[in-house]
């Protein structure tokens, strides 16, 4: 996952709630039906996903298989 402030030609915009997430093309089949939420508590304050594709991912939880 990248920080952008601009929308590359073929990029997937999807906007909810006031916040705005581009999608790359090429990943935009394996993120289908992913939720994505902001977590903040007294350990943390991150994103979280969660996918339902996913049969599986590593230990950090950056990647995952489907």
């Amino acid at each position: 996952m990248s920080y952008t402030n601009q929308k590359g030609k073929y990029d997937e915009l999807i906007e909810q709630n006031g916040v705005r997430v581009l999608i790359d093309p090429g990943v935009l089949m394996h993120v289908i039906g992913t939720e994505m939420d902001f977590v903040t508590d007294r350990l943390r304050s991150e994103f979280v996903f969660n996918n339902p594709n996913s049969k599986g991912e590593c230990g950090c939880g950056e990647s995952f298989t489907v």
